[in-house]
């Protein structure tokens, strides 16, 4: 067991012939004794900044864990959602896909069936064309003939006849 300022200021020595001067062991206890307080006192005050400082070690340590345990937490999070995004972005690339496999089938199949319009019109013009050529041939012929020449006669006749029958 560690001495105690006051074991020391206790402390009696025999006394010898020659020995030390009392006095001045006296004086030179009394100082060890303040000594030996402050060293006491400064031993407490770091044992409490020791005790102190190793509470704030142990918070901070559970801090750390705490945050080891989020960055470990985010990092899986993280993960997982670029494991999502990636298998989403598949997703939309093959709905893109079939989007546009069928957004092309069906362009092909409208440019077939308005090719297939344009080769029926083209027949009906030709078609069209014939007639009205064939029509307005027939009305030349038909206005080339002497038959008018005769309507026209027959009419001025009638006329005549009509006009002198009034008289």
């Amino acid at each position: 067991m560690p001495l105690t300022p006051l074991d020391i200021h206790n402390k009696e020595f025999t006394k010898k012939f020659k020995g030390y001067d009392e006095d001045e062991v006296n004086e030179f206890l009394d100082q060890v004794i303040k000594d030996y307080e402050i060293v006491i006192r400064d031993k407490k005050d770091l044992a409490e900044k020791v005790e102190q400082l190793t509470e704030r070690l142990g918070h901070f340590t559970n801090i750390e864990e705490t945050l080891n345990k989020s960055i470990l937490i985010a990092q899986e999070t993280a993960e997982e959602l670029k494991g999502n995004a990636t298998k989403e972005s598949k997703l939309i690339i093959k709905e893109a896909e079939k989007n546009a496999d069928r957004i092309i089938n069906e362009a092909l199949s409208k440019s077939r069936r308005i090719s297939m319009d344009v080769e029926e019109l083209k027949k009906q013009a030709k078609v069209f064309r014939t007639r009205l050529k064939m029509l307005v041939e027939a009305q030349l012929d038909m206005i080339g003939t002497d038959d008018w020449e005769q309507l026209f006669d027959a009419e001025i006749g009638e006329e005549l006849e009509l006009a002198e029958n009034e008289s």
